[in-house]
């Protein structure tokens, strides 16, 4: 595995890179301490695996530094790493196209995990940024409708299932695997949520659900 590392702290990135050569074999990690640098080596190097970008570093405008570096290498996760844990920044990552973001208070086993769900196709979502019942500025849990007064669609009781372990960044696999039902069966009401919530891709369905998830609790209506 081939790993871009951007992080302008020259100790995280030491200390990420020690736990990560430690628990998964035969990774490479190439590492940039700003932007530009991170910019350069994804221009450089055609085979990364997964791209670990720092929110905050030289160089970095926010959010849409995420959005350029995935312009560079679209077909690769990128994954968002900070101090800040905040749901504004969060789902806005995924927003903006990132496959996960991770909190740099992770341990090493469940960073592993982290990654592991995002290299399997999930996204993952700290839950710590997400169980507020305060909004943060700029963030609206209803989704593309605008007001908070919308209320969701109603949904079955597996659809709720499904919902709420997409929320989770689970993969169709893995939602399979927790509800005890088939793939192809997770894949139909993934579909009909898609339908339902006006969205046209699982990523954009997490967000959504992780949005009312936080907004309501865990409840949806059936």
């Amino acid at each position: 595995m081939k790993i871009l590392l951007a992080d302008d702290h020259a100790l995280f990135r030491e200390g990420l890179c020690h736990v990560l050569r430690a628990l998964i074999d035969e990774v490479s990690i190439i590492e940039a301490a700003d932007y530009p640098e991170a910019i350069r080596a994804a221009r450089q190097h055609q085979d990364f695996d997964l791209v670990l970008l720092d929110l905050k570093m030289p160089g970095m405008d926010g959010l849409a530094g995420v959005e350029s570096m995935l312009r560079e290498r679209p077909e690769v996760p990128l994954v968002v790493i900070s101090a800040v844990i905040d749901r504004h920044f969060v789902l806005g990552a995924i927003d903006h196209g990132a496959a996960g973001y991770i909190p740099k208070t992770l341990s090493g086993k469940v960073l592993i995990g982290a990654l592991n769900l995002i290299l399997s196709g999930g996204i993952y979502l700290p839950v710590e940024a997400l169980s507020s019942n305060t909004n943060s500025v700029g963030v609206n849990p209803v989704g593309s409708n605008g007001g908070a007064g919308v209320p969701p669609p109603k949904l079955t009781r597996r659809q709720t299932d499904v919902f709420s372990l997409l929320a989770l960044g689970l993969s169709n696999k893995e939602i399979g695997h927790q509800l005890a039902v088939s793939e192809g069966t997770v894949k139909l009401h993934v579909g009909a949520l898609l339908k339902k919530f006006g969205v046209n891709n699982r990523t954009q369905a997490a967000v959504k659900a992780a949005r009312l998830i936080a907004a309501s609790g865990d409840a949806f209506p059936e």
